[in-house]
């Protein structure tokens, strides 16, 4: 039997196998809502035959969005548009949903990429960004402002609303954002945070607001509803967040009652040195599944159906995303499962696909035949 096409079970959500669709921001979105592009886009991931779907960075606040384009879930407007995309799934694909609860912090306000990128400065489209310190991420963008009490309080009751509307739109499990640069990962980092107060110097106090974030979430979800982080295991340079720290970040996330870590890693500066290399980052999702006893997703130029089996097969990882492999291969779980002689489950319009070699790939093909 395939490893990767082996079941798990994250807290009380059971996925079919180990292969998980990373989320990927579309920059679709109008005025935060999830449109068209959306219902497509997801739909067809949901046929994809992967054990769980999360949906890319979800904004709590206007203000946390990536670029003006990005989903947001503030409002009973934008519940209302992602409640459609999950109901227009759910009449065809039974999939498990998640999605990524977001505050993009000082990274906030930029173009949308396959328009130039870049800051948008206040009055050209962007807005002001927060952060825990007024320090910009790169030369040149807009200086964000260091929150204040209430600027914490309005975020971490954000985090909470957000999830709370997500579990009505009918998501199975959340992700919360703390990776890649952005407002919680700035908390973690001294790069980033340079407070003086409870939320920053020491790492018990550069912990405090995103154990914060997360407590608050899973205290407001039912139980049946698995509640997890995707984290930069280092930041990748000297001085900055790193391994070590992290192991403890998902000790303490352990005690909350975290169902999974998704370890990524970078984001946070421009001087990064990343020696990106298949399966460069599955080393940190291995530590931490060792010493923080939480699954882990391994995540990071896993291409190969072989290596993303060999990763859970020797227990590197409990579960492998796949992110820009899937938008070039939608059907990346359907080309797996042939090759490692496993089965997934399709709708049934799809039956008649399965290659002569492999009649049996789709399980409920399997069992009508």
């Amino acid at each position: 039997m395939s490893a990767l096409f082996s079941p798990i079970e994250l807290d009380r959500l059971q996925l079919k196998n180990r292969i998980v669709i990373a989320p990927m921001c579309q920059y679709s979105a109008e005025d935060g809502k999830a449109t068209d592009w959306h219902l497509i886009h997801y739909g067809q991931l949901a046929f994809s035959g992967a054990g769980l779907l999360i949906v890319e960075a979800t904004a709590v606040e206007p203000a946390g969005r990536i670029s003006p384009g990005d989903l947001g879930l503030w409002s009973d407007d934008t519940e209302a548009a992602l409640a459609r995309v999950v109901q227009g799934i759910r009449r065809y694909s039974s999939t498990p949903l998640a999605i990524q609860l977001a505050h993009a912090g000082r990274k906030a306000s930029t173009g949308i990429p396959w328009e130039g990128g870049g800051s948008l400065p206040v009055g050209r489209g962007g807005w002001q960004t927060v952060a825990p310190s007024a320090l910009p991420y790169a030369p040149g963008d807009t200086v964000p402002e260091a929150l204040d009490e209430a600027g914490l309080e309005r975020i971490r009751l954000a985090f909470v609303a957000a999830a709370e509307r997500a579990v009505r739109a009918g998501f199975d499990a959340i992700e919360l954002h703390a990776a890649h640069g952005y407002l919680m990962h700035e908390f973690l980092s001294p790069i980033s945070n340079r407070r003086t107060d409870d939320y920053g110097g020491s790492l018990d106090n550069r912990l405090r607001f995103p154990l914060e974030i997360f407590q608050a979430v899973r205290d407001a979800v039912a139980e049946n509803i698995p509640v997890g982080i995707r984290i930069s295991a280092t930041d990748w340079v000297e001085g900055g967040w790193d391994l070590e720290q992290s192991v403890e970040f998902a000790r303490r996330l352990s005690l909350l009652g975290c169902a999974f870590v998704h370890v990524s890693s970078g984001g946070l500066s421009p001087l990064q040195q990343i020696p990106a290399a298949p399966n460069f980052q599955v080393p940190f999702a291995t530590r931490i599944k060792q010493e923080a006893g939480l699954p882990t997703l391994a995540v990071g130029l896993i291409t190969e159906p072989e290596q993303a089996e060999a990763i859970v097969a020797s227990g590197q990882a409990d579960l492998v995303a796949v992110a820009r492999g899937v938008l070039y291969d939608p059907r990346w779980p359907w080309h797996a499962a042939a090759e490692l002689g496993a089965h997934v489950d399709v709708p049934p319009q799809y039956w008649r696909s399965a290659p002569a070699a492999r009649p049996d790939l789709f399980f409920a093909h399997r069992s009508a035949t």
